[in-house]
């Protein structure tokens, strides 16, 4: 604003009332001369992020940024004690905000050093803070807690079960899709991503390991500690603290990224070099997928029997005995698809599961046992027109059958079939396009298929109905 030279040489004096007036003008707020503005009303947060298979994982009136992860685990009864800090941010005026926390006791919440009150529902503990939080404030909230903390089971992950096991020594922690919340407060949805600090107390013997770099470990009190930090956006259901004897080889990949593998002791040796596999195609598939999204790259190697999967815990994939080379490249291909590149729906699991399977044909064709294309031809023909497998509609598949092979195979499929149509020019564009547009974000399919378009420049809205959305054998591309 400028002003005139006769205006400053004639200074007015503005009644109070006048000058009152114009601050609320200059604020946005109506008022009339000489009144207060009204507080801001807050509102309770939703108490789900509306997931289509999950719809009250994660929550709503708040970001993620930051969790700091206290455990204490005690072998003999399995109990863990807990305090977890979370610091996020406001989304809205919250009155009260909600957390994800499975069957453990809550003890006390705070919220910016403030005792709060909270309440409990099912999963949800809901928090009401002794003053609104205004819509994007930063605020901490510190829940401790304590338990034996229970896997969860059912037919989603294979029959099996998952989350916080037990082991002989200390406990397995694998929690895709919802079980991150067995063991810590959380917004339990891949749409909430924060960074972390997990610290482990265990029995002294035992190992804690975890996502990100080990920043600090040894004993304290006649028990051992492990300090470790993803200073990487991670989604909850990606956190780990598995416990247990380990033994641990460290180094560097020959690219250069620091790798860390820990492999229970009383595994038989099998005829896998985890730690060799590992460095090798972090390696080879930061050249196909674009740069390796994490500072560490490696391997949690367990004796977990009842687990009947791995899973790619961000930086540090957990696998329940020693798995093949194949498993191996698989998850560490998750390490672009599901970590860096995360789901904003659990519907849209084929752009995890189908790339991860796609990876392993890739590794294959790389070492020249058998190229993607035949791969293609062996797995579609390994299914007939009228079998289940074709019912099940990969960019939908429906919360029980989410990890069924069809997601994983037919998802696959598509992208050969994809390949094929583009060329290999466009294709492997494509892959770190996708890879570098949503690095520590989320995506869906609809953006997935907008952009191998755009690269392209070819419409595929055919190609992808036919292999995503159709509960039916699609014709095989022509050779």
């Amino acid at each position: 604003m400028a002003l005139s030279v006769s205006a400053l040489r004639r200074p007015r004096l503005l009644s109070l009332a006048a000058a009152c007036t114009v601050a609320a003008t200059v604020c946005g707020v109506a008022t009339a001369p000489g009144s207060v503005a009204a507080a801001p009303v807050g509102t309770p947060g939703a108490p789900g992020a509306g997931d289509t298979y999950f719809p009250n994982l994660g929550n709503g009136g708040y970001d993620a940024l930051h969790y700091d992860l206290g455990v204490s685990y005690h072998a003999s009864s399995g109990r863990l004690d807990g305090r977890t800090t979370l610091t996020a941010r406001a989304t809205q005026n919250l009155s009260a905000f909600d957390l994800d926390l499975q069957k453990l006791d809550v003890a006390a919440v705070r919220v910016d050093g403030r005792p709060a009150r909270f309440t409990r529902s099912g999963d949800e503990l809901t928090v009401r803070p002794a003053r609104m939080l205004r819509d994007g404030r930063t605020f901490q909230v510190t829940v401790t807690y304590s338990g034996v903390p229970q896997p969860l089971g059912g037919p989603i992950i294979f029959g099996s079960d998952y989350g916080w096991m037990k082991t002989k020594d200390g406990v397995f922690v694998a929690c895709e899709p919802n079980a991150a919340s067995t063991w810590f407060p959380s917004s339990d949805h891949p749409g909430d991503k924060a960074t972390y600090d997990i610290r482990i107390d265990a029995p002294k013997g035992l190992t804690g390991v975890s996502n990100g770099r080990l920043i600090d470990s040894g004993e304290r009190g006649g028990r051992s500690y492990a300090h470790w930090r993803e200073s990487r956006p991670m989604a909850t259901y990606l956190a780990t603290a598995t416990i247990g004897k380990f033994d641990v080889r460290t180094g560097t990949t020959p690219g250069g990224t620091p790798i860390y593998v820990a492999t229970d002791p009383t595994l038989p040796a099998g005829k896998v070099d985890v730690y060799g596999v590992t460095a090798e195609a972090t390696d080879y598939w930061s050249k196909v997928f674009g740069p390796y999204p994490f500072e560490e790259t490696g391997a949690i190697v367990d004796d977990m029997p009842q687990a009947g999967f791995s899973l790619e815990v961000q930086s540090k994939p957990a696998y329940s005995a020693v798995r093949n080379e194949s498993t191996i490249v698989h998850e560490l291909a998750h390490q672009w698809f599901g970590d860096s590149v995360s789901v904003k729906d659990w519907q849209h699991i084929w752009l995890n599961e189908g790339f991860a399977s796609y990876a392993q044909w890739l590794w294959d064709e790389h070492k020249g046992t058998k190229s993607a294309h035949d791969a293609f031809r062996e797995a579609y023909a390994a299914a007939p027109a009228d079998d289940p497998f074709w019912k099940i509609k990969v960019a939908d598949p429906q919360r029980d059958t989410m990890f069924s092979h069809a997601v994983y195979d037919r998802g696959a499929m598509t992208l050969q079939a994809l390949r094929e149509r583009i060329g290999d020019t466009a294709f492997f564009t494509l892959l770190p396009a996708w890879t570098a547009a949503h690095r520590y974000g989320n995506a869906e399919t609809s953006q997935f298929i907008a952009l191998a378009e755009k690269i392209s420049g070819q419409r595929l809205g055919d190609l992808f109905d036919a292999w995503l959305n159709t509960g039916s054998r699609p014709p095989l591309p022509k050779s």
